[in-house]
């Protein structure tokens, strides 16, 4: 039961952290791909289920900041937290870009964070044919998100041990510092009780 209630809301989570990256959060879409692969590898979640969910959040995304475009058009230009994601230069060089190498670049777009989210906005605005879209898309997704996480399937075992190298060495940084600043305020403790004190 237990593990049946971890299980969904990991899948929810990846679902759901995956979907934000897509939809331009400063989020690599890979930590989460690679999170469930090494989750999967581990058997803690299954990854028949855990594969198909990152690929379905990986996509959900992109369809929503396509339909923004495609629905309203210049309109959303003049939004301020769309003008961040997309400024005017990068409009127009997806714009051309959409001119002169079509789908293409959606392909090469969908591999590039922070050119993704403005990428997909971008098609939509530009009247990219949502099958087109949807393909290209698609075909990206499904050549990046499972190698992704399939070599963290397969190497579950050593990210863990590297991650548990990487704790182990934090605290021993952590346990240096400490002490060099315990150290330097005992130092300078003494100082001050050395200094002479003024007469009255």
């Amino acid at each position: 039961m237990v593990r049946t209630v971890v299980e969904h809301f990991t899948y929810v989570g990846i679902f759901t952290v995956l979907l934000g990256a897509s939809l331009g959060l400063p989020v690599p879409e890979e930590a989460p791909i690679v999170a469930a692969g090494v989750l999967s590898g581990q058997h803690l979640v299954r990854w028949w289920i855990a594969l198909p969910v990152c690929l379905l959040g990986a996509l959900s995304g992109d369809v929503v900041l396509y339909w923004v475009g495609h629905h309203w058009g210049e309109r959303i230009l003049e939004w301020a937290p769309v003008r961040r994601v997309l400024s005017d230069v990068r409009e127009e060089a997806l714009r051309a870009s959409y001119r002169q190498h079509g789908v293409k670049i959606l392909f090469t777009a969908r591999h590039v964070m922070g050119l993704r989210a403005a990428a997909f906005l971008t098609a939509g605005i530009a009247g990219v044919r949502f099958g087109r879209f949807l393909a290209a898309d698609a075909a990206a997704a499904a050549l990046g998100v499972p190698i992704s996480f399939g070599l963290a399937y397969l190497f579950a075992d050593r990210i863990e041990r590297v991650l548990a190298d990487v704790h182990r060495v934090e605290h021993w940084v952590v346990l240096l510092l400490v002490t060099a600043l315990a150290g330097w305020l005992g130092a300078r403790a003494w100082r001050r009780a050395r200094r002479p004190q003024g007469g009255i």
